[in-house]
């Protein structure tokens, strides 16, 4: 049986970056996308450095061009696409509503509600045919939750997971599954970003069960894990990876 065909949006930093490593020690062939082509070339280099065939390409979610073009090429280079895993994402400005502009709200749904809608469309007009196929959304946990000062970034991922649980409902009948992670405090440069000062993120540490952040590896033993045969009854669900905080 040949390996599986992953693809991972935003895979050159943090969880979708562990993602790629992850399915590498599988044995997968990878295309990663995101907006830096010299991050891109060297995370194609350490992912071949573990014996991986693995592409990059440059890729704009919020672009159906571009992102039509990514999923042409991950058929025209292996064959098929088993695996998708919409990752690109946004943290968006941190403000109150009354301070939230119009080019905010833009620039967050554009990449988190827009690219994961038309990451899916094209992946699934592939797989659907194919009768299999797995894809990952990436929510957060705030996407079953409010949070003062990020009602934009809760919005959207709150959306992912509407859309996540719609197109399950209408892949199922093809042997087609769709999920979503919902990571919670991890700990990656948006977290920083996110929380925005040191004392900050010691406060949401310090209000988690487990009394630490997440690593990016764990969240991404759980996609791959989704991704698998070992998840084969498991479609139309939001996967908690947040150290018990949603609890």
């Amino acid at each position: 049986m040949n390996p599986p065909v992953v693809l991972i949006t935003g895979a050159l930093t943090g969880i979708g970056r562990a993602a790629a490593l992850a399915f590498a020690r599988e044995g997968a062939r990878i295309l990663v996308s995101g907006r830096h082509e010299a991050a891109g070339s060297s995370l194609v280099e350490e992912l071949r450095g573990m014996r991986a065939e693995a592409l990059f390409q440059r890729t704009d979610v919020s672009r159906e061009d571009e992102v039509r073009s990514l999923i042409e090429r991950a058929v025209a280079s292996f064959g098929r696409l088993d695996v998708a895993i919409n990752n690109a994402g946004t943290e968006g400005q941190s403000a109150p509503v009354t301070e939230q502009t119009v080019e905010s709200y833009h620039a967050t749904f554009d990449t988190n509600v827009l690219g994961t809608l038309l990451g899916m469309k094209h992946q699934l007009r592939i797989m659907q045919p194919q009768g299999s196929g797995s894809v990952i959304n990436i929510s957060s946990s705030l996407g079953q939750r409010g949070k003062a000062g990020s009602a934009i970034y809760s919005a959207s991922k709150h959306a992912v997971e509407g859309l996540t649980r719609s197109a399950a409902l209408e892949a199922a009948a093809y042997g087609v599954r769709v999920n979503a992670i919902a990571p919670g405090p991890i700990d990656t440069d948006m977290f920083t970003r996110f929380t925005g000062t040191a004392e900050r993120k010691a406060a949401f540490v310090a209000n988690m069960p487990v009394k630490r952040m997440g690593r990016p590896e764990e969240v991404a033993q759980a996609i791959v894990f989704l991704a698998s045969d070992k998840a084969s009854f498991i479609t139309g669900q939001i996967i908690g990876v947040d150290g018990g905080r949603m609890a």
